[in-house]
């Protein structure tokens, strides 16, 4: 697979990897493209505790799940021409597995999608065309990326997703007590507590430890909206890791919950001098 020069993963003196950092030029890039779009969206979709902030969510989501569609398409064209593991070696992680992760995560996706839509986020055409062309050209773009990047790529939508958490939080805290007097959507109930949980399972990669040392799956109890949308920040706090994971050591499950963290830029070294 092409990676090319976005992270380099770095050992320790005991042999164990250690995060890898992003060039800085290209963490920048990054950082500039996904906040200006966030920015954008804040400013045509101020959060004001009405019916208007599900509009808000829905264009978010709209461009949330697109990079997922991304990587399955060039993943699909690499395993066509006959690639079987993401780095191309008998070593690298099985490029399936991958596949059904980032499938698993663009269904947690379209399911937050369909809640938003089922609250009327989608009732305003001018809503829908727009989310719907930033969702288009920006499919394109992390498809160049990803060809060139897939480290680049990731780190896209690992800064979306931190943003996607950091809203959802926000709307929470400032807005949980309206939402506590809310019906549960029915698409909302079917997906998180009757649909099967296979693929719910799949995309949370970095489980995180109980008090007894073991791991469980989530099971989400829905008893009003405000449930709703906690469990919808959870999700994208476990895309997040995930993530974090993939341009950090270009492995879903390179570090434990515990220790998952946003990813750092690499300062440029300068150029010797002649």
């Amino acid at each position: 697979a092409a990676t090319g020069g976005a992270a380099v993963a770095v050992a320790s003196s005991a042999g164990a990897k250690t995060p890898s950092k992003m060039d800085e030029r290209i963490f920048t890039l990054n950082k500039i493209i996904i906040d200006r779009v966030y920015d954008l969206i804040c400013f045509f979709y101020p959060v004001k505790g009405n019916d208007r902030d599900f509009a808000r969510f829905f264009v978010l989501e709209t461009v949330a799940r697109v990079p997922y569609f991304a990587y399955l398409s060039v993943l699909h064209l690499r395993e066509t021409f006959g690639q079987r593991t993401t780095d191309g070696t008998s070593m690298g992680e099985e490029m399936s597995d991958r596949m059904r992760t980032h499938y698993a995560e663009a269904d947690n996706e379209l399911h937050h999608l369909l809640i938003m839509e089922e609250l009327g986020g989608n009732s305003n055409p001018v809503d829908r065309l727009l989310a719907q062309s930033m969702a288009f050209g920006y499919y394109w773009y992390v498809i160049v990326v990803y060809f060139l990047s897939e480290q680049a790529a990731y780190h896209l939508s690992e800064l979306i997703e931190d943003h996607a958490f950091e809203t959802y939080d926000g709307f929470l805290k400032n807005h949980g007590d309206r939402l506590k007097k809310m019906p549960v959507p029915a698409i909302a109930s079917k997906y998180y507590e009757k649909d099967n949980p296979f693929l719910f399972d799949l995309f949370c990669t970095v489980k995180e430890a109980g008090a007894d040392g073991t791991y469980s799956a989530r099971r989400p109890e829905l008893k009003s909206l405000y449930d709703v949308f906690v469990n919808i920040r959870d999700d994208e706090r476990e895309h997040w890791k995930t993530l974090c994971n993939l341009v950090q050591f270009n492995d879903m499950q390179g570090c434990d919950a515990s220790v998952v963290k946003s990813t750092e830029p690499r300062p440029v070294e300068p150029a010797a001098a002649a």
